[in-house]
């Protein structure tokens, strides 16, 4: 089979598109739940601290018992409205929501449509990787990222979030994947162990300064420390000499989308609008086309010449 999809790359395209299909599946999940768990473990963590604060108390009720389990695994899917678990033959990626008509099998609650784009999107990304790179490991490393970014966004648009449980396992990860030695010339990752470390650092270091600037000058915060990681883990997959165009492209569409949603009223200017998104969209961008992004730059300082 993988001399099979090495040869054809037609075949490893269907392939990574359907692997894409089901991971979207499960990254539904994770934008669903990754940040409810979150909650949970600060509320959890503010309880405790609380009752240490206040001490013991003689008349102290009994401990409530142990929570019910609740992560990426359980419990099952469910349907919002009627609590149904959901079939595995009603959970096909697309297929499902298109045969049931985007709506619960049990209750006929409607089904939002977010699900199946969220699957359908991640499904033609992860073929867009696979034609892209071919058969080999760069491929499995941009699928990857890929795969965390669609994650990040989709949280950061829901709660203006974007957890360490995504950035830092991604910021490690390109810095590991900088030192197994496949980084090629022309190919846009895994970066050398020099370019990704000090893409990390710098992809980090360039946005803290412009939050702490920012801050000086406004009294305001522009953004979190979320979007600092996750540049700093582009930079480790993709080294430094992507985070000038990554920074641009994402600052250029996230002010081009800001103004657009003033004009068309739908957006208050004192409501803030997540970085995260434009962040993971010019590095997926960068990802795939980003040494011809730097080879056409340097050509017009060369032609001038």
């Amino acid at each position: 089979m993988p001399g099979l999809l090495a040869q054809v790359p037609a075949a490893f395209i269907a392939v990574a598109l359907l692997l894409g299909l089901l991971v979207g599946s499960f990254l539904n999940v994770v934008i669903h739940r990754l940040p409810r768990m979150l909650e949970r473990q600060w509320r959890a963590e503010c309880a405790a601290l609380a009752a240490g604060a206040a001490g013991a108390t003689p008349a102290a009720p009994p401990a409530p018992g142990p929570a019910a389990p609740y992560n990426l695994v359980v419990p099952r899917s469910s349907c919002p409205s009627c609590q149904a678990p959901i079939a595995a033959w009603h959970n096909i990626p697309v297929v499902s929501w298109l045969v049931l008509r985007g709506r619960c099998a049990h209750c006929a609650a409607p089904i939002g449509i977010r699900y199946p784009l969220v699957e359908l999107l991640t499904g033609l990304l992860t073929a867009l990787v696979a034609w892209k790179f071919g058969w080999g490991w760069p491929a499995l490393g941009a699928m990857l990222v890929t795969w965390f970014l669609i994650a990040a966004a989709g949280i950061d648009l829901d709660h203006q979030l974007l957890p360490d449980a995504l950035t830092l396992p991604l910021l490690w990860l390109g810095l590991l994947a900088s030192l197994t030695g496949l980084a090629q010339p022309g190919v846009s990752l895994p970066a050398d162990p020099r370019s990704a470390l000090i893409g990390a650092a710098s992809g980090y270091g360039s946005l803290w300064s412009v939050y702490h600037l920012f801050r000086l000058a406004t009294g305001k915060e522009g953004m979190g420390y979320g979007d600092f990681k996750l540049l700093a883990a582009l930079g480790a997959w993709l080294g430094w000499q992507m985070l000038l165009p990554i920074i641009l492209a994402s600052a250029a569409v996230g002010a081009l989308t800001g103004i657009v949603l003033i004009l068309v009223r739908r957006h208050d200017r004192g409501v803030p609008i997540p970085f995260g998104p434009f962040l993971a969209a010019a590095g997926w961008l960068a990802l795939m086309w980003g040494p011809e992004w730097v080879h056409d730059y340097l050509g017009l300082f060369r032609a001038g010449r």
